[in-house]
């Protein structure tokens, strides 16, 4: 695993041991990065559900402002804390070992732009959960953009606001591209 494109191209990535992080493919890793295209430069990205770290890590490299990346696994963390140093990003990346829901909790009042939604497959109720959370925390907004990865053909559906605006299909992998109604 290596980052794909921008400042960080090429740098290796290490994945924690063991069958709870399942990383993303390069092959999905680019087509969602170039599908995001420019709304990465300067954004602020929530990696919800880290892993390895390498959505928030390619966001970085590609000209985020910044990134927070929350695991609550402890090889995870590790994992995560090499590939930060890996890239050369310690001032710009920030790690919370922490459950999803604490983390949201401590983040209150802080505004992403790009959320990266891929908790492990035994959690798919918490694709709605989090988006919620999410906005009752005030951290997205109607320009907010969140990322989900999930098994394909599970088909997680956000809550009310949320619209998915985009599904794409790589592999045995689906991510969907989900933002908040504006209001009329």
């Amino acid at each position: 695993m290596r980052i794909i494109g921008g400042e960080a191209r090429g740098r290796k990535l290490i994945a924690p041991a063991g069958l709870h992080t399942r990383p993303t493919s390069d092959r999905a890793r680019e087509a969602v990065f170039n599908i995001l295209g420019a709304r990465v430069i300067g954004a602020a990205v929530l990696d919800l559900f880290a892993g390895s770290g390498a959505l928030a890590l390619e966001a970085l490299s590609r000209g985020a402002g910044r990134a927070v990346l929350v695991d609550s696994d402890r090889a995870a963390a590790l994992a995560i804390e090499r590939n930060i140093r890996a890239v050369k990003a310690e001032n710009r990346a920030t790690l919370i070992r922490s459950d999803w829901r604490a983390a949201i909790e401590r983040l209150r009042g802080e505004r992403f732009a790009l959320v990266f939604l891929d908790p492990p497959y035994h959690m798919e109720e918490v694709y709605a959960q989090a988006a919620q959370a999410l906005l009752e925390a005030k951290c997205i907004d109607s320009d907010s953009v969140l990322v989900m990865e999930h098994a394909r053909g599970l088909s997680p559906k956000p809550p009310h606001p949320f619209e998915i605006y985009d599904r794409r299909r790589y592999a045995d992998t689906e991510i969907g591209f989900a933002r908040v109604l504006a209001e009329k």
